[in-house]
């Protein structure tokens, strides 16, 4: 009979392994670290000695929030990022809009990775009111964790600062947080963007929407695929319904939830009211004003603003205009289309601008949003994932040497007759031929 140390601060206990009651308690009221050395111990019959005074432990209530998680956590359908995160650096931050299944995927890939020491936790639990981030991480690493997963980081103050000491201190621990995407990850002390790899992350495409709610597995398809009339829904013969169901409430994985615009109000008040006024240290008078111009926008996108006119209609400076933009654009409120002129992506002169996505434009307009702006927006949103969308001098976009020209059934040809490698993209058709292609295959790029 071997001895077998397992060290906590709680308990001091000397027993035999064969009692089924003892073996009960101690499986269930140790966390994740001692559980599979525990497991082992009383199988094999095993004496257990419980020493106090050796190491930290953390909260119970920690895991168990965890664990109730990942028993909800679905693990059939993985969002487009999920492969491409390199899980294993040092430190990992993972930013998006609210609602788009950041944490989601984080669970997954904890459920999927059991055998590592984990822990996932929300930056606004209770927790936190004793304790700081650090203190949790330094506990963590001393309970022999490995991988500490910390969810919407923005709501905890001083965040930046906490991680940039736990990465200097703790080189063998892996840290992964979720954020707004409105995050100061940059500025002075707050700069972790030289120690972080960072993922910007985005709503679920019509190639996503069809796998998740529908199970129907396309495949990407890249750019010149598309243009070249590969795209493809496998086994439907008419994509145009699933295609407009996508437009009105796909883009969230939420969406066949109870509610979905009420979901989708709560998102907008949340991000105007909360998630940018953090950053921005706004006042509440500002984030109103936000607020209001937000509403003046989805009223006439896309067009190309004009800041004299919006800094008299919301009663702010004009020079605020362009910086309450940048805002909304980082928030996943609205999408700014640039030119060309900047040479280096997102640093040309804003020649439109667009509600980020069509379920947030639908809501936005309670459901009488323009055509012709869906569908432009519909076009944006899904290729400035994996492409540099500009505006296009003749026609509506152009991603690298092609020009796009947006439209209906019967969108013809005229705007780009003189333009090399020309593309017509028409809404409400099945299938294309030669530079016409359907505006729905689009979606399948990420």
């Amino acid at each position: 009979m071997r001895r077998v140390e397992i060290h906590t601060h709680r308990f001091f206990i000397y027993t035999h392994a064969k009692s089924p009651s003892i073996r009960e308690i101690f499986i269930d009221i140790f966390p994740q670290w001692g559980r599979i050395l525990l497991e082992k111990a009383l199988n094999e019959g095993d004496c257990v000695i419980f020493a106090s005074k050796k190491c930290a432990m953390i909260d119970n209530s920690l895991y168990e929030y965890m664990h109730i998680l990942l028993k909800d956590t679905p693990l059939s359908f993985h969002r487009y990022m999920y492969d491409k995160i390199s899980w294993d650096s040092r430190l990992i931050g993972i930013v998006g809009p609210r609602g788009i299944g950041k944490s989601t995927m984080i669970l997954q890939h904890i459920s999927e990775h059991s055998e590592e020491h984990n822990l996932f936790v929300m930056a606004d639990n209770m927790y936190f009111a004793n304790h700081t981030l650090y203190e949790l991480a330094d506990e963590f690493v001393k309970d022999g964790g490995t991988h500490l997963y910390i969810d919407e980081v923005h709501k905890y103050k001083g965040w930046a600062r906490e991680l940039k000491q736990i990465y200097d201190t703790h080189r063998d621990l892996k840290v992964t947080f979720t954020g707004s995407s409105v995050l100061d990850i940059f500025s002075g002390e707050a700069d972790v963007s030289r120690r972080a790899l960072f993922y910007t992350m985005q709503g679920l495409s019509f190639r996503e929407y069809l796998l998740l709610f529908h199970g129907i597995d396309t495949g990407v398809f890249s750019l010149e695929e598309i243009i070249a009339q590969k795209a493809s829904i496998p086994d439907v013969a008419h994509p145009l319904p699933l295609f407009r169901q996508y437009l009105a409430t796909g883009y969230y994985p939420f969406s066949n939830e109870e509610g979905f615009s009420m979901r989708i109000e709560q998102i907008v008040r949340q991000t105007i009211e909360n998630d940018i006024p953090q950053y921005a240290d706004m006042k509440a008078s500002t984030a109103r004003k936000l607020k209001h111009l937000l509403a003046i926008v989805s009223q006439l996108v896309p067009f190309k603003p004009n800041a004299d006119n919006l800094s008299r209609e919301i009663s702010v400076s004009k020079n605020n205009i362009a910086e309450y933009f940048i805002y909304l654009e980082k928030a996943g409120m609205i999408g700014q289309l640039r030119d060309d002129t900047g040479g280096i992506r997102n640093l040309g002169k804003i020649e439109k601008v667009y509600i980020d996505n069509t379920n947030l434009m639908n809501v936005l307009s309670s459901g009488k949003a323009d055509i012709g702006n869906i569908r432009e927006t519909f076009f944006y949103n899904q290729m400035r994932v994996n492409n540099d969308v500009l505006s296009s001098r003749v026609s509506d976009f152009c991603i690298n040497q092609y020009t796009f020209e947006i439209g209906g059934r019967k969108k013809g040809q005229k705007q780009i007759e003189n333009v090399s490698n020309g593309i017509v993209v028409r809404d409400d058709i099945e299938f294309g031929h030669a530079n016409i292609v359907p505006l729905w295959a689009f979606g399948l790029n990420y």
